[in-house]
């Protein structure tokens, strides 16, 4: 039960920290202010104003009993009531009686006043909206009725509103000063953020200096020094593979001159044919290699350039369905080489090649299918593993190095995307390449 509740709450709640910093800032004084509200308007304003009207009935039941007193000056009663309690008196003769009553359930003013009436048992009629500063009151007398015209300020205290307003301007200076802390204090984990993601693509993101609290200060100092020792490590392996391939080039050299004074042309074909095959292994994963580490970011327009790889194939066997200028950002040579690479295996292995290319959302979506063999179900994960081969129909040529899904996968991976082999619609190997815009 806990953990479904804990589990409600946690899809309620919002995922960016800037606003669950927000949250845990704004609520406890929402929280505080409305507690405040409620303590205020129920211990002084609400009591302050039944006290006020309770009073006012009282000083109306007075008038109308010495209104009553034949002994008494009836106009002197009028004018002393307004001298001295600010009552604007007039009685209206031998006209009937207002009977309907406009309720105003939620009006502290309106609540009290009707309570403090009857409890007098007095017949009346009250208008507490139509004027800004007065209550026009109504009770009724003998044939007729008295109107009072009483200054709102008898019946509540002007206080409240300033309250209102002093209670919820620093509430509202309060949250925005939060706002501009939050802000500042999210802002260096974005940019560490950010910059995580651009060196994860494989993008030069400069020198990165930390800012912000401490311990995101010290984040940033551990990502700064992370990055350099895995640029320092890529930098050694290109060093060490470029020495490896001037080291092996001579001796692969000398290999060849001897093998073409071999009298048995047999062997020395067989030997030649996997000497050549070690030399286009090492040539093509030193191409791979050079070619990341050099490569820039540009944008440029990925429907353009599939479409002209596929018209490179001249191939009408090659049916093409895309959405036109959609613009990525990335390094454009080298998803050309992956595009190429797996347009020409479908065709290597397969007669017909669809190829859909379409955006949705923030996405690129690149499916590649072919006719082909297939590639069987189990063996998906290691086509992508460096050098491996499947023995059956797909692996039987010799051009074939091992290294062609392999990169593939490096490149789209690279720019933060996606590949998956599938079975396709026309029996045989469907490509699948997500990339995110």
């Amino acid at each position: 039960m806990f953990s479904g509740l804990n589990k409600i709450i946690k899809n309620l709640l919002p995922k960016q920290l800037f606003y669950r910093g927000l949250l845990i800032v704004a609520t406890p004084i929402i929280i505080l202010q409305i507690t405040i509200s409620i303590v205020f308007l129920d211990s002084l304003w609400i009591k302050t104003t039944k006290g006020m009207t309770r009073a006012l009935a009282a000083e109306i039941k007075t008038f109308i009993d010495a209104y009553e007193n034949d002994e008494t000056n009836k106009e002197f009663v009028i004018i002393l009531f307004k001298e001295h309690l600010r009552f604007n008196i007039k009685y209206v003769e031998n006209k009937s009686f207002p009977k309907k009553l406009e309720e105003r359930w939620y009006s502290p003013i309106d609540r009290s006043l009707r309570r403090e009436l009857k409890s007098k048992n007095l017949e009346y009629w009250y208008d507490t909206t139509s004027y800004k500063y007065l209550v026009d009151l109504k009770i009724k007398y003998r044939n007729g009725y008295f109107q009072f015209f009483i200054p709102k300020d008898r019946l509540t205290s002007a206080s409240a509103r300033v309250f209102a307003l002093w209670i919820t301007l620093p509430a509202f200076l309060m949250v925005a000063i939060a706002l501009v802390f939050l802000k500042n204090q999210t802002r260096p984990i974005i940019k560490l953020a950010k910059a995580s993601e651009k060196f994860g693509r494989g993008e030069d993101i400069g020198e990165f200096v930390p800012s912000g609290a401490l311990e995101i200060r010290k984040a940033g100092y551990e990502f700064d020094r992370m990055r350099k020792r895995i640029i320092r490590h890529l930098n050694q392996r290109s060093e060490m593979l470029s020495g490896i391939s001037h080291d092996l080039r001579t001796p692969l050299t000398r290999i060849k001159l001897q093998l073409a004074l071999i009298k048995d042309k047999e062997i020395s074909k067989k030997l030649s044919e996997d000497i050549d095959e070690m030399e286009k292994m090492l040539n093509e994963y030193l191409q791979f290699s050079s070619s990341t580490s050099t490569d820039k970011n540009e944008s440029f327009n990925i429907s353009e350039l599939i479409s002209r790889i596929v018209s490179n194939y001249e191939n009408n066997n090659i049916n093409l369905s895309q959405d036109k200028k959609v613009f990525f950002n990335g390094r454009k040579n080298l998803l050309q080489r992956c595009f190429d690479n797996l347009i020409g295996n479908a065709l290597k292995f397969g007669s017909i090649v669809n190829i859909k290319q379409e955006k949705l959302k923030n996405n690129i979506f690149i499916t590649i299918e072919d006719n082909g063999p297939g590639i069987p179900e189990n063996e998906y994960e290691n086509v992508f593993k460096p050098f491996y081969k499947i023995d059956k129909s797909r692996s039987e040529s010799k051009s074939s190095v091992g290294l062609g899904l392999s990169i593939s996968s490096d490149i789209i991976k690279s720019h933060g995307g996606n590949i998956e082999l599938g079975k396709s619609g026309l029996g045989g190997l469907k490509v699948k390449i997500s990339l995110p815009l």
